[in-house]
């Protein structure tokens, strides 16, 4: 069986990589399922988040080998603050771990990754951001890659506060009511100096964004995985690709 599975991994991988030109620059991912993961084995929620992280630093490593420059991350919502007080503590205390990971996994430094958080970063304890800036600025100077890490995120948020400092430079003269457009508007998101994503890949079964990058995927492409994150396989990624590519952008017209 698992012979049958690396022939499948082989062969996905040769159709994705026969269309090169297409592997998209930018992929978003919505990691979810790892409650749900969890609570089918019998663990505590955040098991199932450990398991997901390290899930991340696998997918991670795939998506850089297929030429993948810019990834971006759904790992906490502002809406997950609502959770118990035990799970949130656990997840802080994950995501602290996560980007103190980062500074020492050689992957970062051998394909040049510059890593950003995004999201009200007000919020998190300050622990968390402080770990935080450490890795942002130790990766500053890298201009390989990108990896996006939406934290205490709500596309509603990030809507309402680029239009509020657009109302501020605007009050200020920086900027005339004649300049604000849609590029203009996308320079005051957290993604700016970014392309919108390609694909939008969210894991178990779940059909929908969840305040996800609203502004940046309005011409996505959107693919749902029935598999729960941790258990989410190579030939997962490479079937998202796949589908990615045979796929005719539009873009409206």
């Amino acid at each position: 069986m698992r012979l049958l599975y690396k022939i499948y991994e082989w062969r996905l991988e040769r159709q994705v990589l026969k269309n090169r030109e297409k592997i998209p620059r930018h992929v978003a991912i919505i990691l979810d399922g790892n409650r749900r993961f969890a609570k089918e084995r019998n663990l505590d929620p955040w098991e199932g988040h450990k398991l997901g992280l390290q899930k991340l630093e696998e997918v991670l490593e795939w998506l850089w080998n297929l030429g993948v420059k810019i990834v971006t991350v759904y790992a906490f919502s502002k809406e997950n603050f609502h959770r118990s007080e035990r799970e949130v503590r656990e997840l802080m205390n994950l995501i602290k771990d996560g980007f103190i990971r980062i500074r020492q996994d050689e992957r970062i430094k051998k394909y040049e990754i510059k890593v950003k958080a995004i999201g009200d970063l007000e919020e998190l304890p300050e622990d968390v951001r402080a770990e935080i800036r450490k890795t942002e600025e130790f990766t500053r100077e890298f201009n390989g890659g990108v990896l996006n890490v939406a934290v205490s995120y709500s596309g509603r948020s990030e809507i309402v506060n680029a239009v509020k400092e657009i109302v501020k430079d605007y009050s200020k003269g920086k900027i005339s009511l004649d300049e604000i457009n849609e590029d203009t508007f996308s320079r005051y998101l957290y993604t700016a100096r970014l392309p919108d994503p390609d694909l939008v890949i969210r894991t178990s079964g779940e059909e929908r964004l969840s305040g996800f990058l609203l502004w940046q995927s309005a011409y996505s492409e959107l693919y749902f995985c029935e598999t729960n994150w941790p258990e989410f396989r190579r030939i997962d990624l490479l079937r998202a690709i796949r589908t990615y590519q045979g796929r005719e952008r539009r873009f409206g017209r």
